[in-house]
């Protein structure tokens, strides 16, 4: 294990120069104190756990110190937002200090979110506040838990800095981990400002440092898109399967590692509604739950856009076709597994929606029904379950046809239970548990959100004394409005 001053760095995004993003140094916190840390993120960085609790370590992730080897700087990028076109948006709030790395050989991104002013903050101040730096170190390490691809997060470091937002609020910083922190939107911004031959240097790059595997194939850059394609596909479909919502699939906020980035007003769901809408600035319902799918093939084809100077068309758009198919047979696979099934049969996906279309309009917590799916032989869980639907004729039906899919696949009840409860969660991320921390936390007192991560890390496990964090959620609670503004 290494202590914080052994750390590794080479800045390979750095050596791209100034036309890729700008040296800016962090601006520090005043009174920095450490809210909470991931064990499992600094094992990326082979740190010993007990680096955390050393002054050094809230130093560092506040703006105070920082390494002579690293090199921080803010990228520059653009993307759609809503919908329409941004030409320059870029890290405005956050830096790349630079890339550790580890013993493995794996190189990780080191990214200060909350860090101050750059040169595209624009109109802002370039901070973050305590509650969307804790909301955002939750969800990173929850989804990861999860199984669902995302950008990891180290620590929060609290501060008496204050922060004006709708009201006067504590700063904080976020030391956020990835691979990569290159998005859609990068590719973006050097297509249309026709520099061309930087954007030819920047798929270079990201080929080099993070799909090298097709460096020999004869056409990189339409591989390049094509991955990015897939891992896009299987991302999304992982969202749908356990009902997260992100809330702002703009492009610059799209990973071209398929990676959950940039986390906002997110949610996961309580009530399945396929209509919610966890961004409450989102009027118009684009970046709705069922909306993800298809904004995430929309923000491909403007990857893909700014690809044709290298990529021809055609190419591109059948690629594109692969998209849907690719989710689809994704998303069939997960949900056959929360519902118990280890095989394949032909009407599985029609089971799978009569089921949705069932829990839509009856209040059917999306978490708890999977799990307790799980909890007993199907024609008990069933029946336990029948309760909380209102079609009770449609339900009875259903419930028919899956105890009857469930039989004809045979198998042992009790490795069916464990099988299901491992990729059912008792626990998920609710959004009035977070703001529950979020309040603590903002009183001074950092137990709550260090015991809800905790608790959040094995979200498959039974663990005695905290069930409280798998209860249904307060009405209170099902109706938290979340907004960008950090």
């Amino acid at each position: 294990m290494k202590t914080l001053t052994q750390l590794h760095f080479d800045n390979r995004f750095a050596r791209l120069g100034d036309t890729f993003s700008t040296q800016v140094s962090p601006q520090p916190l005043e009174a920095p104190r450490l809210v909470v840390a991931s064990e499992a993120a600094m094992a990326l960085l082979d740190l010993d756990p007990a680096e955390a609790e050393q002054p050094l370590f809230a130093e560092l992730f506040s703006g105070h110190k920082i390494w002579s080897t690293a090199e921080p700087r803010a990228m520059v990028y653009s993307g759609h937002q809503f919908g329409s076109y941004n030409p320059q948006l870029g890290d405005g709030r956050g830096l790349l200090l630079g890339e550790v790395v580890n013993e493995a050989g794996e190189y990780w991104d080191l990214h200060l979110k909350g860090a101050g002013k750059t040169p595209y903050s624009r109109m802002g101040d370039g901070r973050a506040v305590l509650r969307s730096s804790i909301r955002e170190f939750l969800a990173s390490e929850h989804l990861h838990a999860l199984g669902i691809p995302s950008s990891r997060a180290l620590c929060v470091t609290g501060s008496d800095t204050l922060v004006y937002r709708e009201r006067p609020e504590r700063g904080a910083m976020l030391l956020r981990l990835a691979p990569s922190h290159v998005r859609f939107g990068h590719f973006e911004f050097f297509y249309y400002t026709r520099q061309h031959g930087e954007l030819k240097q920047l798929l270079e790059h990201v080929i080099e440092a993070h799909f090298p595997e097709l460096l020999e194939h004869p056409e990189p850059f339409h591989m390049f898109f094509r991955t990015v394609l897939e891992r896009t596909a299987a991302l999304i479909a992982r969202w749908q399967a356990y009902g997260f919502c992100h809330g702002v699939m703009n492009t610059d906020n799209m990973s071209i590692l398929g990676i959950t980035f940039d986390f906002g007003p997110y949610a996961f769901l309580d009530d399945f509604d396929a209509r919610f809408i966890c961004n409450h600035s989102d009027d118009t319902g684009r970046y709705s739950f069922e909306n993800q799918v298809p904004i995430a093939h929309w923000n491909l084809a403007a990857l893909a856009q700014a690809l044709t100077p290298f990529v021809e068309v055609k190419v591109l758009r059948e690629t594109m076709e692969l998209f849907l198919p690719l989710y689809e047979a994704e998303w069939l696979d997960l949900m056959r597994r929360r519902l118990g099934f280890s095989q394949a049969e032909d009407g599985d996906a029609e089971l799978i929606r009569r089921l949705l279309q069932l829990m839509q309009g009856s209040a059917v917590d999306y978490t708890r029904f999977f799990r307790e799916l799980g909890e007993r032989p199907a024609e008990q869980a069933v029946q336990r379950l029948r309760e909380d639907f209102i079609d009770l004729q449609g339900f009875d039906a259903w419930a028919a046809d899956y105890c009857a899919r469930s039989a004809h696949e045979g198998g042992d009840p009790v490795a069916r239970q464990a099988r299901m409860h491992a990729v059912n969660p008792k626990y998920i991320l609710r959004n009035y548990l977070a703001q529950q921390a979020i309040e603590a936390a903002e009183k001074g007192d950092y137990a709550p959100v260090r015991e809800l991560h905790a608790v959040l890390s094995r979200p498959f496990d039974e663990q005695p004394g905290m069930e409280r964090y798998a209860e249904r959620p307060p009405e209170w609670g099902k109706h938290l409005e979340i907004s960008c503004s950090s």
